[in-house]
């Protein structure tokens, strides 16, 4: 029998050694990312972790008045449901997809057998977690100490890097959210940036038109990310490819 080729474009999987991966391939199973789908919801047992492939993840708390405020954002360089690499079962904030795609989901008993099996695997997944702590926590210091307009930008730009076109199908409102601030301040900022000419706002799009501009425009805090993720994960690898009996995953 000729053995299939796994391929993935997730850098997570994509960095690890040819033979790790195909020992976990068989694991790793087709998941369509929806619009608005939670993987993984506050206080609730994390039943699988998913690893990106295409589209974008979004990590969410609540605060008390019963509004969210993203705090995360995960695309095909990383993983959801993380908190099960600690020996943690229950997730502290919510994984709602914000941009349709594809993953690839391993349950939550399997993914924990697979820590135990493959120190590699493990490790990769631990250098992760640093980096996402870094965005986190850049995350809360940007949207404290920052203006708007530097937020937009680099929240744009990170949607962007993960969107895989120009073209980000989302509203003022939904941006509000991400941002934390109302609907209202988001339409102005947003038309200072498409007379800058860096996007083009119409109905529930954005197009990024110059990129150059609006990194210029972002804080330093979308710099100092990138920068802590190429530190912690090294070269990025696109995809891989290796050969086993299992079928080919896209």
């Amino acid at each position: 029998m000729v053995a299939r080729p796994f391929t993935t474009t997730n850098q997570l999987l994509g960095a690890l050694p040819p033979d790790v991966l195909a020992r976990l391939s068989s694991r790793l199973h087709p998941f369509t990312l929806t619009i608005k789908q939670t993987l993984a919801a506050p206080d609730m047992p994390v039943e699988a972790v998913y690893f990106v492939e295409s589209g974008w993840i979004s990590l969410l708390t609540s605060l008390d008045d019963g509004t969210q405020a993203e705090v995360g954002l995960i695309g095909r360089e990383g993983m959801a449901g993380f908190s099960l690499l600690f020996g943690v079962d229950t997730s502290y904030v919510e994984a709602m997809v914000q941009g349709t795609g594809k993953a690839l989901r391993m349950e939550a008993g399997t993914f924990r057998r697979a820590l135990e099996e493959e120190p590699a695997f493990k490790r990769m997944l631990l250098r992760y977690c640093e980096a996402m702590m870094a965005q986190i926590t850049q995350t809360a210091a940007c949207n404290g100490r920052h203006d708007l307009e530097q937020r937009l930008a680099r929240w744009l730009l990170m949607t962007h890097d993960r969107a895989e076109s120009d073209e980000l199908q989302m509203t003022h409102e939904f941006l509000g959210l991400m941002l934390c601030v109302y609907r209202p301040s988001i339409t102005v900022v947003a038309n200072t940036l498409q007379r800058a000419g860096m996007i083009r706002s119409s109905r529930g799009r954005i197009t990024i038109v110059d990129r150059v501009a609006l990194e210029n425009t972002a804080c330093d805090c979308y710099a100092s990310v990138t920068r802590r993720f190429a530190e912690t994960m090294g070269r990025e690898k696109q995809s891989t490819v290796c050969k086993h009996t299992a079928n080919s995953v896209a």
